[in-house]
């Protein structure tokens, strides 16, 4: 069930967020910002999706209230592909199409539903109910190694790794075009966009720092201008969708994306691969993940062979 809940503004002009943490009582001011986010708040009729938009006095506020789910994810019985796993942490090689933690959309059958399942009922209360043991997530449609923390001891090793970025995270990712000079670094602060809550942008000023080291490995078609290319990409920062935005950032967003690969054509014409043209996902697999063990200070590097899809999508790459 949804309630519908009615204001009118008292005082104005004022913040959007502001204005509604006065009015809505017992709703946080962060679940009311995802509110927003997620289109549920309209001011005078007109959907508002930006928590920092002006309301007047007198505006008429309408706040679409879903129930709220249940906390607690359940285990399910769901195949994990085990990396690595000790009585501390665990690290998935995560299939595209799967996604990490419960969210709007995705209730279940996730990675969080079967490592409760897998780890048992204590993972639970690793790092808070609504993502036990998740330190860093990646998309649902990108493959590759992830880690998830079973202990408190554990998590809190982690996620100080992930804070000081001293975290090796090697993803292989196939792009449209080649980049010239097929090294360097992409230093691209990112926020969400404005236009589309779904994307994340470079921006001048007001974004979080993300930095990504690409180093190209092959390019595939003409010399002079090749149709995609096989690229490295590290991570320095860990922002949401780094690797595909950054990409795109410089012209050669990731094949298969469709977020941030829509409006571009691919060269080669006719003779273009046909799996390069309808792949169903973005190519980016996480394969390499390398770190310090957060409590037995073992340093581990753990790889992952690339999925069958993208071995087939760089195979018909080299018929070209």
């Amino acid at each position: 069930m949804t309630e519908v809940q009615e204001h009118i503004v008292a005082e104005g002009p004022a913040r959007l967020d502001k204005a509604l943490a006065e009015l809505c009582d017992g709703i946080s001011r962060s679940r009311l910002k995802a509110l927003i986010l997620d289109g549920k708040v309209m001011i005078n009729g007109a959907v508002a999706a930006d928590p920092s938009a002006k309301v007047n006095e007198y505006d008429l506020l309408l706040v679409q209230v879903p129930d709220v789910a249940p906390p607690e994810p359940i285990g399910q019985d769901i195949p994990l592909n085990i990396a690595f796993e000790d009585e501390h942490l665990i690290v998935i090689n995560k299939p595209a199409g799967m996604v990490v933690h419960p969210a709007p959309g995705n209730p279940d059958g996730t990675m969080v539903n079967a490592l409760i399942a897998h780890c048992g009922e204590s993972l639970k209360g690793i790092g808070g109910i609504a993502r036990p043991g998740i330190v860093h997530r990646i998309d649902k449609d990108t493959s590759g190694l992830l880690v998830a923390a079973k202990t408190d001891d554990a998590h809190a090793g982690l996620s100080a790794l992930f804070a000081a970025h001293d975290i090796e995270r090697v993803y292989t990712a196939v792009l449209r075009g080649s980049p010239r000079p097929g090294k360097g670094s992409v230093d691209g602060p990112m926020a969400r966009s404005k236009a589309n809550r779904l994307k994340m942008t470079v921006v001048r000023s007001g974004g979080k720092a993300a930095r990504t080291h690409f180093t190209l490995k092959k390019s595939y078609g003409p010399q002079a201008d090749p149709v995609a290319s096989l690229v490295e990409c590290r991570l320095e920062t860990g922002r949401t969708h780094q690797i595909r935005v950054h990409m795109a950032h410089i012209g050669h967003p990731v094949i298969g994306d469709p977020l941030y690969g829509r409006g571009l054509r691919l060269k080669g014409g006719a003779k273009t691969p046909g799996i390069l043209r309808h792949f169903p996902r973005q190519a980016l697999h996480a394969g390499t993940l390398g770190f310090r063990h957060p409590v037995t200070d073992v340093p581990l590097q753990l790889t992952a062979a690339l999925p069958e899809d993208m071995t087939e999508l760089i195979g018909a790459l080299e018929q070209m």
